[in-house]
């Protein structure tokens, strides 16, 4: 069901640890698309929002060993080379506090005494309205993904007000649904023909999603940039998660890597056109070199319905790291 928590000045803050009463676990079915789903109850929720400006502050004081601690998953992967690189110049992002909630409390029956792999997600309101996925791992509830900023209206989740939400993973009428998502935008997002909307890869998006707005970006982006020479390719990131929706559809949490590698164009020493700011590139790399490749995380919440229909609910873009060479 949809829990909904509003006390007083409540943001999001991880714990370092707290007990597993409340967490049962049950290993997900053959090609579930989490690790395992569990019954959370609202207090252990609560418990992960306690703590009031653990990662928030972490990043304030450029503590990348917390942050590391506090986050998993795709949030690590950003994090962990985003603080590091924070610290030789690169504009680290503030970590802002946010309140009013809604718990989307994943449940499967008969589950086996356990906690690690339990997961749930929350709809924050305010300061603006974004997703977040929380993921326990070690005995710890850690930031999987967040925020999400919603692009979109958040759909109802199946249960509605007065009963439990259901992982994807347990619901046959949404689970191959969610499963295929995250490879049916790397089939989108590499198909040039679909920037017309009529694609090859036979995967659709509405007009104005911001999926057909990044395929359209990906298609011109090499031109943009000749005579340098930049290639691109789109990479899934880490596992989906993902909640089964009224009428057989899901509400999918998942990640892709875009990647975009460019280099000095024949006979030439230097980018004519580059890409990432060279403070940006100095941060990450150590110095200014000649070819590199970047690398963007795009967190999502996607929902997908009955009929494999898919569009973005929510969506944040993220430079997660630079290299040198062509990677």
């Amino acid at each position: 069901m949809l829990r909904r928590l509003t006390t007083l000045g409540l943001g999001l803050v991880l714990l370092a640890g707290c007990g597993t009463e409340g967490v049962r676990e049950t290993p997900a079915d053959p090609g579930a698309t989490s690790p395992a789903a569990a019954e959370i109850t609202t207090a252990d929720a609560q418990a992960a929002f306690d703590g009031l400006g653990d990662l928030s502050g972490a990043w304030k004081d450029g503590d990348c060993a917390t942050i590391e601690q506090l986050t998993t998953g795709v949030e690590r992967t950003i994090d962990s080379r985003v603080c590091a690189a924070a610290r030789d110049g690169l504009a680290a992002p503030a970590f802002r506090v946010y309140r009013d909630p809604e718990f989307l409390l994943p449940a499967r029956e008969d589950g086996e005494d356990g906690e690690d792999g339990a997961w749930f997600a929350v709809l924050a309101r305010k300061p603006e309205p974004a997703y977040f996925v929380l993921v326990r791992v070690d005995g710890r509830w850690r930031l999987g993904a967040g925020p999400i900023p919603l692009v979109g209206k958040a759909p109802e989740v199946e249960g509605g007000m007065d009963g439990e939400v259901t992982d994807a993973a347990a619901d046959p009428a949404a689970a191959v649904g969610a499963r295929l998502a995250p490879t049916r935008h790397v089939a989108f997002l590499t198909d040039p023909a679909g920037v017309s909307g009529d694609g090859v890869s036979g995967v659709r998006f509405a007009s104005g999603d911001p999926m057909r707005r990044l395929l359209t970006e990906l298609v011109r982006a090499p031109g943009r940039v000749r005579p340098d020479h930049l290639s691109t390719d789109v990479r899934i990131e880490g596992p989906a998660r993902a909640l089964a929706l009224p009428g057989g559809g899901s509400l999918v949490f998942h990640a892709l890597r875009v990647v975009f590698s460019q280099k000095p164009g024949s006979g030439r020493h230097s980018l004519a056109h580059p890409r990432y700011r060279a403070a940006d590139v100095r941060a990450f790399t150590g110095g200014a070199p000649t070819t590199v490749t970047g690398s963007e995380i795009v967190v999502l919440a996607t929902r997908v319905a009955k009929d494999n229909t898919m569009t973005t609910v929510g969506l944040r873009r993220v430079l997660a790291e630079i290299t040198e060479g062509s990677g």
